[in-house]
């Protein structure tokens, strides 16, 4: 598997009329979760949501290329 750098955000069952609406749905859904939290808590937060997803994705070479890409430029 490599990894899918376009856009791929979907919500089961929901309709979408334009192709950027999913991705402001999580955009707003990532924003709402940080709401009124410390930069602490944002940042724990943001490590809890990196290892959820992480381990859901499960293939380390996926992960080694988007931590490689995220990196980047830094």
């Amino acid at each position: 598997m490599s990894l899918n750098l376009q856009a791929h955000f979907s919500e089961p069952g929901k309709r979408y009329f334009h192709a950027f609406t999913p991705g402001d749905d999580f955009y707003e859904a990532l924003i709402e979760t940080h709401r009124d939290l410390s930069d602490e808590q944002s940042a724990m937060v943001n490590a809890k949501l990196v290892l959820l997803l992480s381990n859901h994705i499960g293939d380390i070479s996926v992960l080694r290329q988007a931590m490689q890409i995220a990196r980047g430029g830094l």
